[in-house]
């Protein structure tokens, strides 16, 4: 399978670290124009300093008005990955309006008015693009501790289909990735103990961490035409977390 990009605009946004600047980086790699959306100058920086090729935007994407200016000004976009999001952990009895407004404000909001953005210019000039939305397995399973960022998560995933549904007849593919536990660095901080990482893998019928590489390659996968009719899938990168109930670990 070789997928290229070339001739092909990409956004991303979340793009400064983790697994969206995995993502940006596999896109330009594969022959994408890439341009890189954070709200923190100095990770993109960094990702200037390692691919050149991608221009960065420093953006705020929890301001509506904005970011609409901003993305327009970008102009032409074929692929575009939404993957900033924020996760804040509050229990339900705790959790105040003011975390629901932020969660939502960047994990919901800001998708559908990327998304917007995107495909009305797909549309008008009569073309064809794919999105893809970086939801997680939180939105399908719960997880202690975050009802709200899990909630945000069944928003998107309902989004993507309810997006996927509109602009399918514009030849605007749309899907969602569903991520199990990636080790990124930020999460390496949290797993805090052994016993913290054993009790997740263990839940993993393969055993191990996601790597953020296998997030990429499958958000690769999904924008390329080799995915050309697959459209509102929520498609899982976990392992095979999501598949089953047997008790932790996993016999």
């Amino acid at each position: 399978m070789n997928i290229n990009f070339e001739e092909k605009i990409a956004l991303v946004t979340g793009a400064g670290k983790g697994i969206g600047r995995c993502i940006a980086l596999r896109l330009s790699k594969l022959g994408a124009k890439v341009y890189a959306v954070s709200r923190t100058q100095a990770d993109l920086d960094s990702l200037k300093g390692e691919d050149p090729s991608i221009e960065t935007l420093c953006l705020d994407i929890g301001n509506w008005n904005n970011t609409r200016k901003v993305i327009e000004d970008v102009g032409k976009v074929d692929l575009l990955v939404n993957n900033a999001g924020i996760i804040k952990y509050k229990s339900v009895l705790e959790t105040t309006e003011e975390l629901i407004d932020e969660h939502f404000e960047v994990n919901v909001k800001a998708v559908l008015n990327i998304s917007q953005i995107v495909a009305k210019g797909i549309i008008s000039r009569k073309g064809s693009g794919a999105i893809v939305n970086i939801s997680s397995i939180c939105g399908i399973l719960a997880m202690p501790g975050c009802p709200v960022y899990c909630s945000s998560k069944a928003a998107i995933d309902m989004l993507t289909k309810s997006m996927a549904l509109e602009f399918g007849p514009f030849k605007i593919r749309v899907n969602s990735c569903n991520p199990g536990a990636v080790l990124t660095p930020k999460h390496e901080k949290s797993f805090s103990s052994q016993k913290l990482k054993d009790s997740l893998t263990g839940r993993i019928p393969m055993g191990r961490f996601i790597e953020q590489e296998e997030v990429a390659n499958t958000v690769a996968f999904l924008l390329s035409d080799y995915a050309s009719m697959i459209n509102g899938a929520l498609v899982p990168v976990d392992g095979g977390n999501v598949i089953h109930i047997s008790p932790n670990p996993v016999h």
